[in-house]
């Protein structure tokens, strides 16, 4: 799909995108995303193995991507006034309210991007300062060629780095009680 890059999109335009498409929408700007390799896709099946198996029973639910975050959203928009949709590798949503058929109207508690070659720097800065801005509460940084982790909790209004965890660690989920993330199961030797 060819999009001309002086339109600014939104919601609207999104959802009679293909699904095959996998498109982000950063302040009304289309963002192409490559399909995720092998190795990211077994993080993310990790990662969210983790998780749902501690949420199960519990009234916050895992949505591993795709999974439409409309971040700025607010009550009584319309779709053709969103113009930032993401898709996080991971996110956590506690607030039912909050879900909807398209995906998550607002912010998540807990977000998680695993880092590839062609996402490294718009998870790090683009989707970093988008989170940071739209006020989720947790946001990791997941590397699967470093086998790392950085953990970013908000404090204050800003980021601040809580924790970093390599292979063979264990993580606490800081928005979760008594949540931790085994990391040698993520990055096995």
């Amino acid at each position: 799909m060819s999009l001309p890059q002086e339109k600014r999109y939104t919601l609207a335009d999104t959802l009679v995108w293909e699904e095959s498409e996998r498109v982000e929408l950063v302040y009304g700007e289309p963002v192409m995303m490559a399909p995720p390799t092998r190795i990211h896709q077994e993080t993310l099946m990790e990662l969210s193995a983790q998780l749902h198996a501690y949420l199960k029973g519990k009234q916050c639910k895992v949505y591993p991507a795709p999974f439409a975050v409309r971040l700025f959203e607010r009550n009584g928009d319309h779709p053709k006034d969103v113009d930032t949709v993401v898709e996080p590798d991971i996110s956590v949503v506690c607030d039912m309210d909050k879900l909807d058929e398209i995906g998550c109207k607002g912010v998540p508690d807990l977000v998680m991007e695993i880092l590839s070659p062609s996402t490294t720097r718009h998870d790090r800065f683009t989707k970093f300062n988008l989170y940071w801005r739209a006020g989720v509460r947790e946001y990791w940084i997941v590397d699967p060629a470093s086998k790392s982790v950085q953990v970013f909790v908000l404090d204050g209004g800003h980021y601040v780095a809580k924790d970093f965890g390599a292979a063979g660690d264990k993580i606490k989920v800081n928005v979760l009680e008594d949540c931790s993330i085994d990391l040698s199961q993520v990055f096995p030797e």
